[in-house]
């Protein structure tokens, strides 16, 4: 384990290996090619590992080791070319590290930064694709669902990606309006009329981007709830 004194040498000096890198040149320096090593060991650790699970747990006790650096080369970042960042970002997707893992997006989207080659998705698909399928499979619910997908949704609204995709995103939002996942079926007739027309809105959406979505009974579950609502007088 790092002392307070290295931990905050390593977040100066990816600082300032970040600040020194111009837009949409690789990151050099020392702090970074330390991280790259570390990366390529973690890899090989991965590699040997088969089962998903595993690798997540496996995973989570590695992400902590590059904190100082993430914090830093955001600090400093001036759109340099980071592949330490893209891959944090996609770990702490894999983890469920919402929060970490947006703060990087925001940056690496602010700054156009590539994924590496073999995650082959651009880096908005990718975030659009993980955090959609997370909530759809009730590993992101709740309100904590309702925030990341929208954050999620901002990020990339003026992003090209895949109709599918971004159905799935609408979808995920939607279920999430709704309080539905794998395990909840919600009492539709309970909903508040609010979130039922947003809830509604999204799955329309998630219809017309992509009809086999699979959101079709939800959308006549909700239009009869809508319709129930009594009109003023």
């Amino acid at each position: 384990m790092l002392t307070p004194a290295r931990r905050h040498q390593m977040r100066v000096l990816a600082e300032l290996a970040a600040k020194a890198a111009p837009p949409g040149d690789e990151v050099k320096g020392g702090a970074y090619e330390l991280m790259l090593r570390q990366l390529h060991e973690h890899g090989l650790t991965l590699r040997k590992i088969q089962s998903v699970e595993r690798k997540i747990e496996a995973k989570r006790t590695f992400v902590g080791d590059y904190d100082d650096y993430i914090t830093g080369a955001l600090e400093g970042g001036q759109g340099g070319q980071d592949m330490v960042l893209t891959t944090m970002m996609v770990w702490h997707l894999d983890v469920g590290s919402w929060a970490r893992a947006l703060e990087i997006a925001a940056y690496a989207l602010r700054h156009n930064l590539a994924l590496p080659d073999r995650y082959e998705r651009d880096l908005a698909t990718l975030l659009i694709d993980e955090t959609a399928t997370a909530a759809n499979a009730g590993k992101l619910v709740g309100d904590e669902a309702l925030r990341v997908l929208a954050e999620v949704d901002g990020l990339t609204a003026d992003r090209d990606a895949p109709d599918q995709a971004r159905a799935k995103l609408h979808k995920a939002i939607g279920y999430a309006l709704m309080g539905k996942t794998p395990t909840n079926e919600p009492d539709i007739t309970t909903l508040d009329e609010s979130k039922a027309r947003k809830a509604m809105d999204h799955l329309e959406r998630a219809h017309n981007l992509f009809d086999k979505v699979g959101v079709k009974k939800d959308m006549e579950r909700l239009e009869r709830r809508i319709k129930a609502v009594p009109g003023p007088d």
